[in-house]
Order: C-alpha cells, then structure tokens, then sequence
C-alpha cells in the first residue's frame, strides 16, 4: 500500500501473485507421441507446487490445426487432441485448486483458426449468416488500404478469396482471420466462452494482443500521425475501450479473476486507459519496450555479453514501475514463449558449457 492523499491501493491476491508459465507442447509428454499433453501437466503438480508458485498461465490448449501453436483457435470450448481430453482439463484444475494453484488460460479472441465454423460459414457467401463475424472487402471496392501483417511473407495483412471475390483481414497468419468486433453477435459469443471457462473453476485469462480487437472498418489509409507505426495504429483502434468495458461489465466482473493485458503497443502514456480500476476494464498487462535488450539491433541473435546496457535496461523497467506507482498496476516478465529463453538471450548456450555445467552439477 501506498501512503498519502492520492490513493490507497486495494490489497487483491493478483497483485501479489508469482505466475509460472507452462507450454504444454513441450512442457511433459506421457503418451510418447512426442508432444506435451494434460496429464503429463497433472504428473508434475506436485513438482510446481514446490516452486512456490501461486498462478500457472497455460498457453492455448483449445482445438486448433496448428499453423501458429495453438494460437489459431477452430473450437474455443474444446481441448486439442493432442493434448488430451476435457476430462483431463478438469482433472488438472481440479489438482492445481487442491495445491492453492490458479489457472489462467490464454483468451485469443483477435482472431479464430480459418478452420473454425464460423469462418467456414463466413466464406460461403456474402449473404451466409456469419459474414460479418470477419472482416471481408469486396472486390469491386478496388483493393483495399495496407495493412500490415506480422507473419504474412509479404506483409500483407489482406488475403483474396476466390470463392467471393473479396479479401479478408489478417493481422497474423492467412489462417488466422480477425474477428469483427464491431458485430454485437460476435462479442456475444466470445462473452458466452468466457463465461464457460469461469463456470469451469478458471482463474482468469492473459488476453492474446487484445489491444488490436478495435478496427477502423472504413479501412482508410494509414494516418500521417502514426509515422508508418502499424503497432501504435493497430493499439489505438476506435472502440477499443468500449468493448474491455462492455466485456467487464458482461463477464468479468461476476469472478473473483484476474486479467492480463499482452500491451501490444501500449505506451506509459496510454497505460492507465487499461488498468486505471475506475475504468473497469482490466487488471493488469505488460509492456514490450524491454524485449529488444539482450540482441544485436534487429536480430535475434546473442549479444556479446560486454555490450549488455544495464543502464538501458534499469531505465525502461524503472519507468514503468513508477507509472503504476499509483494508480493502475503493472507486471515484470522478461521472456515467454515469444523469445528465446533466458540463458540464450543474457548468456551463453553453447553446448560445452551446458556439459561444464552438468558436471559441476555432479560434485
């Protein structure tokens, strides 16, 4: 708690809990089949609990085709097969819950899998009922305004469909088209799953780049004002706000939870507009700004370990700790499953040391 006459900080259990990620992929494998699954998870509780841990996030373990890990999601209240079923789902929690561990999943409601039915639906025709749960140009629209994409090999965040003659957005993978938020239809659906997870018993959600949901449906040129920044333009969507407030209001506020924003392009000055409590919104999220210290500029690729700038690094963490100094409340992490592990990054991971190392173990 802080003292003075601005604010005196709520004490919630989030905002003292150690959060310990898994990747289930590749977390423990006990069918042989070489990837990770949910019983391996529940074999290793008793592991995680002496970690002293108080949360585990676990990455997406939804019915997926897997063109981005899991992140493509085609059955929102389903359990990938390789992973194991909804009765192992339910026997894991229900161990974690016996050990004082929460669950936070992975909510990735930017985007679905193209293989989700409700994209397959929205491809058949422009009249089909679940059209406007994407967002689709016509072609007699002429093509539209540039988008950029994060995974596309041309950077084009736009794919034609011969099958309409239109193209659909997609901000990640061509399998991974944006849902249109801006359909009250579509909200509501994502609302429904929410509240299916939280019925189940789950803790909370760390919310895949939620900053991006909001679109510009006119999809106009890119704004001088953001400088060729698609980050900042994607974070800065029209009706952002109103729907983590609607989404508060419609869900999260029922359970005692937690949220977590991925702060895609959130800045210290756009900050609070998430987390502020009076907005009811969300939680908690966390920054990027620190994830490029650690590589040579523009690769990932090792840094010799005398060009570390400790100086850079104590600044951008000791900034964002004061913007949370009163009001609003922030999160430390310095890698997940989007970088390379630490020892690769701060270190070296060469394969002579890591057998100096087991030997020295050994003694």
């Amino acid at each position: 708690m802080i003292s003075g006459p601005e604010q005196v900080l709520e004490r919630t259990w989030w905002k003292e809990a150690i959060v310990y990620q898994i990747y289930p992929r590749s977390f423990k494998d006990t069918d042989g089949d070489g990837v990770g699954d949910l019983k391996g998870i529940i074999s290793k509780l008793v592991y995680i609990q002496s970690l002293s841990i108080d949360v585990v996030w676990l990455n997406p373990i939804y019915g997926s085709p897997n063109d981005d890990n899991g992140y493509d999601i085609s059955d929102y209240e389903g359990i990938m097969k390789e992973f194991g079923t909804m009765e192992d789902f339910d026997a894991m929690l229900k161990g974690m819950h016996e050990r004082n561990i929460k669950l936070v999943m992975d909510l990735v409601v930017n985007h679905s899998s193209d293989e989700h039915k409700w994209f397959i639906e929205s491809r058949k025709s422009r009249s089909n009922p679940y059209r406007d749960y994407y967002h689709w140009w016509p072609e007699e629209n002429g093509k539209p305004a540039h988008r950029f994409s994060f995974f596309d090999v041309n950077g084009s965040a736009w794919k034609f469909d011969d099958l309409t003659k239109s193209w659909y957005l997609h901000y990640f993978s061509e399998k991974q088209p944006d849902l249109n938020w801006e359909n009250p239809k579509v909200r509501r659906e994502i609302y429904d799953m929410m509240d299916f997870w939280f019925r189940k018993g789950v803790d909370g959600f760390r919310m895949d780049v939620i900053t991006l949901i909001s679109k510009d449906t006119t999809f106009p040129q890119l704004p001088s004002k953001y400088n060729g920044d698609y980050v900042a333009y994607y974070a800065d969507g029209p009706n952002v706000h109103a729907y983590l407030q609607e989404m508060n209001r419609e869900v999260l506020c029922k359970y005692d939870i937690m949220t977590v924003a991925e702060g895609l392009g959130i800045t210290t000055s756009t900050a609070h507009d998430y987390v502020d409590p009076s907005r009811k919104e969300l939680d908690m999220l966390y920054h990027f700004e620190g994830m490029s210290l650690g590589y040579l500029p523009g690769q990932f690729k090792q840094m010799d370990p005398n060009g570390y700038d400790l100086v850079a690094f104590k600044n951008i963490y000791s900034k964002w700790d004061s913007v949370f100094a009163k009001k609003g409340w922030g999160t430390i992490y310095l890698g997940n499953h989007d970088q390379p592990r630490m020892l690769t990054r701060w270190g070296n991971d060469a394969p002579e040391l890591w057998l100096m190392f087991y030997k020295w173990s050994l003694r």
